[in-house]
């Protein structure tokens, strides 16, 4: 809901990604993306949504410590590819042995 609330969830449990969304109440994307970088753990990635699509602002981002970038409104194959560049691949679970009847 807010930047505040996004640091407090860091602080309660380990993420894999961050979804930043640039405008929120109290503290905008680029403030809270500080702050999370001064955390313990603070390493995350964190990957700008925003409206913001104008010439320099993917790079004004990337500046202030996110690690890329998706404007909105998202794509669906931007944000596997983003998903996929950030995230660890699955890890394969084993199938469930069949039932035999007997």
């Amino acid at each position: 809901a807010s930047g505040l609330d996004a640091i407090a969830a860091l602080g309660e449990q380990a993420v894999d990604l961050v979804l930043m969304d640039i405008q929120m109440p109290g503290l905008d994307g680029i403030e809270t993306t500080r702050r999370i970088r001064r955390l313990p753990g603070g390493q995350v990635p964190v990957v700008a949504l925003t409206a913001h699509a104008m010439l320099g602002d993917r790079q004004r981002f990337l500046g202030a410590g996110m690690d890329d970038y998706l404007a909105k409104p998202i794509e669906d194959m931007d944000l596997l590819r983003v998903l996929r560049r950030w995230l660890p691949p699955p890890t394969p679970r084993p199938l469930p042995e069949p039932a035999v009847a007997t």
